[in-house]
């Protein structure tokens, strides 16, 4: 039974991908792919908190009447349920503005732009004054309706609109039901659109999401002799795919107060947002905020977190010494020295420290140059190692990222460590080639996972090596500085090489005795 369950699983997920697909060729149009993936998850999103809510509603009242529906409801009746389900559920939705409603009155509706406009208004004035207002605030700010990339006229952007509703109304999802398979569904068709734009986008991409495998190493790498956290966080959040790779590796329901991150990019942000809802985690499990983490972080009193996950951006400028204040911050100040303004990589590892629990674990995507430049980041190394706070360096493959082909590495921190020395693991040649990017496969993410768990020196994988000798060698942790590269060259027959040495002596004197015999009978004859 188990089997045939996996089977229509992977089918439903097969046609969803090839029905996502269709959606994101056919239907943009002339709208770029990167532009358009707001449309597609924002309606993706409306779909899903309908349905959503639609279950929760019939659930509760099917319980006295089992032929209730909450969609053939009138708003008027409606009405009285709001209260308690915005308690609830963090927001409302009358029956006239659920997406299947909307969606069989579009064809027919002259002014569906306005129409969606303020369903989307009215859903997030549903949290206005309650706990769940932030949490819904300007979801749907990107998703720009009256738009002329949909359409230079409303009736050509309108009908642009009804194939995008028919579309994701289309997608399998739940075939009348809403179960967690439901979810699931919903949340693979998310993490194949944004894979499948980010891999498009080029650059842009990789700013936002983290490929699956890398975020599945980092959460499960982040859990190990876990069966429960209280809080777990991502300050460079993205649109959220470290944190739900965690929900989903040790169970959200396992994560006992919430998921907390920060983004700086407000499109993002919504993004991360959306995602949340999506996975169905609830308002009141996470904390998204907006904002710059470095310089303005939003968690202060949600610290110290558990396990902190991240894929922070790449030697990125920020304030650094030319903001006095931030020398003094609690962050930052015990290293003595700020990250350069040029590269704010270890003011990013610096912050995630500060905010790690005692018993906790962070994994940090990092830049390479971060293991071996001097200067400021020589001494935040120095800091680090002399306090035994790196527990582990993973060098990782090149090409790994969407928008960048460099060879990233994961820093593991932690403030509980049992010795006084640093693991390094090269996972340099862990990967299997899909398509045009490098991937890391289940054996390599075990491979790597394993070395990380026995902490024991592995030839040419694994070397744990003693503080004492990582400060001999000025702070050095470039994993290639420690364990040596595998030699690759064949093994050499000195015997045998000196014997082809002297044939070919041999040969070369014989070659230049007929030269001399010619060049003398030419001489002779001239």
């Amino acid at each position: 039974m188990t089997n045939n369950n996996n089977t229509t699983r992977e089918q439903e997920r097969a046609d969803l991908y090839r029905t996502i697909w269709q959606i994101a060729n056919d239907l943009r149009g002339s709208v770029d792919g990167w532009d358009f993936k707001q449309y597609v998850l924002g309606f993706l999103f409306y779909r899903f908190i309908s349905e959503n809510l639609t279950h929760y509603i019939n659930e509760q009242e099917r319980k006295i009447d089992p032929n209730f529906d909450y969609a053939k409801l009138s708003d008027e009746q409606a009405e009285m349920g709001r209260a308690v389900t915005v308690k609830e559920k963090g927001f409302y939705i009358l029956p006239s503005d659920l997406f299947v409603n909307v969606r069989d009155r579009a064809k027919n509706d002259p002014n569906l732009n306005e129409t969606l406009t303020r369903v989307f208004h009215n859903i997030e004035n549903s949290a206005k004054g309650t706990d769940s207002e932030d949490d819904l605030k300007g979801l749907f700010d990107d998703l720009d309706v009256n738009s002329n990339k949909l359409g230079n006229t409303v009736e050509k952007r309108n009908q642009k609109l009804v194939k995008i509703l028919d579309a994701i109304g289309d997608m399998p999802l739940s075939n009348g039901k809403f179960t967690e398979s439901t979810i699931d569904l919903f949340g693979d068709a998310y993490e194949f659109l944004m894979t499948m734009y980010a891999s498009n986008a080029g650059k842009s991409g990789g700013e936002f999401f983290t490929p699956q495998e890398v975020s599945e190493l980092l959460a499960r790498i982040t859990t190990v002799g876990k069966k429960e956290v209280n809080k777990v966080y991502d300050p460079a959040c993205g649109s959220g795919s470290l944190l739900l790779k965690f929900a989903k590796i040790l169970g959200k329901e396992n994560v006992r107060i919430g998921f907390f991150g920060q983004e700086i990019n407000l499109t993002t942000y919504n993004l991360c947002r959306i995602n949340m809802f999506l996975h169905d985690i609830n308002f009141n499990k996470f904390n998204i905020a907006h904002g710059d983490t470095l310089t303005d972080p939003k968690h202060w009193d949600d610290e110290p977190f558990d396990a902190i996950v991240s894929n922070p951006p790449y030697s990125i400028k920020w304030e650094g010494d030319s903001n006095p204040v931030l020398i003094n911050d609690p962050r930052f100040a015990p290293a003595g020295v700020l990250a350069p303004k040029s590269k704010a990589d270890l003011a990013f590892v610096m912050h995630m420290l500060s905010w790690l629990s005692p018993r906790g674990t962070a994994a940090i995507v990092s830049f390479p140059g971060v293991l071996y430049r001097g200067g400021a980041e020589q001494k935040i190394r120095k800091y680090l190692i002399d306090n035994n706070y790196i527990d582990t360096v993973i060098q990782l493959p090149p090409d790994l990222f969407f928008g960048t082909t460099i060879a990233t590495c994961i820093l593991v921190l932690k403030k509980n460590k049992k010795d006084n020395s640093t693991l390094f693991i090269d996972a340099s040649a862990e990967f299997v080639r899909e398509g045009n990017k490098n991937k890391l496969s289940e054996q390599n993410r075990e491979k790597i996972l394993n070395a990380f768990i026995e902490r024991k020196d592995i030839p040419h994988f694994a070397k744990l090596v003693p503080n004492q000798t990582i400060a001999e060698n000025d702070y050095n942790i470039a994993v290639s500085t420690y364990v040596a590269q595998k030699e690759e060259r064949e093994e050499v027959d000195i015997k045998k090489l000196n014997a082809e040495i002297d044939q070919i002596v041999a040969r070369q004197a014989e070659l230049r005795k007929a030269i001399d015999a010619i060049v003398k009978e030419l001489e002779d004859n001239g």
